[in-house]
């Protein structure tokens, strides 16, 4: 299948309408940024990277977990064609372990073993820096439904615990990650990407970071870094 008129460009995806009006192409750019878009470079590959983990982590929630989701299958080393879904316009957060938003808004440390896991919901918008809200305001505000409030938080509270076993079985820590869900055919399905953008990964016996931190704070290694998580996850 071959990708026809771009429909949207953001920072790190372009999206491609197809000869079938229900499924788009999903193209992963090597394009980083951080801090709300005032930092912006290049990730070597990242693209790649982005596109085969999202693809392995969605087909393993599908099957194993039940979770549906918008991945159709892979095209390319940057493509995956997937469903056209209606994004709700909400971020979850998923937080087992203190860090970035998190000691911000709070002044803990980070590093701090959460006693149980943290469920935010975001409103989703660049120009107001996808502020924290609670669910009386998605329902006050006729962001999304009652039963879509608790069918995303279901599936997060699932795909948390699936993900935390998943990495720790290769080492690493699931400290934090980002999803997003949209609606398809009036059924929420889980959306965008999963991968080291929207992760949090440390490795478990040094620490070491291993995700899109390594560029925001100039680590380095940043490749390595991805291609770790590519290896230990689609490898």
């Amino acid at each position: 299948m071959k990708p026809l008129e771009k429909i949207y460009e953001g920072k790190a995806k372009i999206l491609y309408t197809t000869a079938d009006k229900g499924l788009v192409i999903q193209f992963f750019k090597d394009d980083a940024t951080a801090f709300d878009a005032t930092k912006k470079g290049t990730i070597h590959d990242k693209g790649v990277v982005n596109n085969k983990v999202s693809a392995a982590l969605f087909t393993y929630l599908e099957k194993k977990y039940k979770i549906p989701t918008h991945f159709v299958r892979l095209l390319s080393d940057r493509e995956m064609l997937v469903k056209k879904v209606a994004i709700v316009p909400l971020e979850v957060t998923m937080r087992n372990i203190a860090a970035g938003g998190l000691c911000r808004l709070l002044g803990v440390k980070e590093g701090l073993a959460l006693k149980r896991p943290v469920f935010e919901f975001h409103y989703k918008s660049d120009a107001l820096h996808d502020p924290l809200i609670n669910d009386d305001h998605v329902l006050s505000l006729k962001i999304a439904s009652t039963k879509t409030i608790e069918t995303i938080k279901g599936y997060s509270i699932t795909i948390n615990k699936a993900l935390s076993r998943f990495f720790i079985k290769k080492g690493i820590v699931l400290v934090d990650f980002k999803l997003e869900f949209g609606v398809w055919k009036n059924k929420v399905i889980l959306a965008d990407e999963i991968s080291p953008d929207t992760m949090r990964l440390w490795d478990k016996k040094t620490g070491e970071k291993l995700d899109k931190d390594r560029f925001r704070f100039d680590l380095g290694n940043v490749e390595d870094a991805y291609a770790r998580i590519l290896k230990e996850v689609a490898g």
